[in-house]
């Protein structure tokens, strides 16, 4: 999951004697410096997307809850940050093996892999969905994307693709403007079935 704000001071932990207000303050637009939260930031294609956005400029907070409750607990706790940015992006890493579309399909060869990692790809979907559509009415814009067979230690680096490769559509989602799209999912080929 990635979570992006734009023009919001990063958070300082004013330590446990300091009673002072813990509000949020949006900076002016030519001082702010943009912030993203990523989970699973700690190796692969998270790191690669850290890197990425750090490279871009962006103050990189890392994360490590994945999938359905920890992308709804992070979200969740991030969204009073977000809400105050002038513009915000979470994105969330997900799978075409997460498509109930393609999994429902018998001519999908990749059908008899649905098992718990593609239903909780499934789950991050909707996740995704009901974030999009419950802030549709913010300037918060909530994606998914798939990084498509990338190498990691998830598919002892059988994959196809690099880290590199894999991190283009989660930071090319992450740049998006203000009037990108939200409530998508995306590969780098463009829309993916939900």
């Amino acid at each position: 999951m990635l979570v992006v704000g734009f023009g919001v001071e990063p958070l300082e932990d004013p330590g446990p004697n300091d009673p002072g207000d813990d509000k949020r303050k949006p900076t002016p637009e030519a001082d702010a410096k943009p912030i993203a939260l990523v989970t699973g930031a700690n190796k692969g294609i998270g790191i690669q997307i850290a890197k990425d956005l750090a490279a871009n400029g962006f103050t990189v907070l890392v994360g490590f809850e994945t999938n359905v409750f920890g992308v709804i607990a992070v979200t969740q706790a991030m969204l009073p940050l977000l809400r105050e940015a002038p513009a915000a992006r979470i994105v969330n890493v997900s799978s075409t093996s997460g498509s109930l579309t393609w999994n429902s399909d018998p001519a999908n060869p990749h059908r008899q892999m649905f098992g718990t990692y593609s239903s909780s790809k499934t789950g991050l979907n909707a996740i995704t969905l009901a974030f999009a559509a419950d802030l549709e009415s913010t300037r918060i814009k909530v994606n998914a994307a798939c990084p498509g067979f990338t190498a990691s230690d998830l598919n002892n680096f059988q994959g196809t693709r690099t880290v590199e490769e894999a991190a283009r559509e989660p930071v090319r989602l992450a740049l998006l403007g203000p009037d990108g799209p939200t409530g998508t999912f995306s590969d780098e080929n463009g829309p993916v079935p939900w």
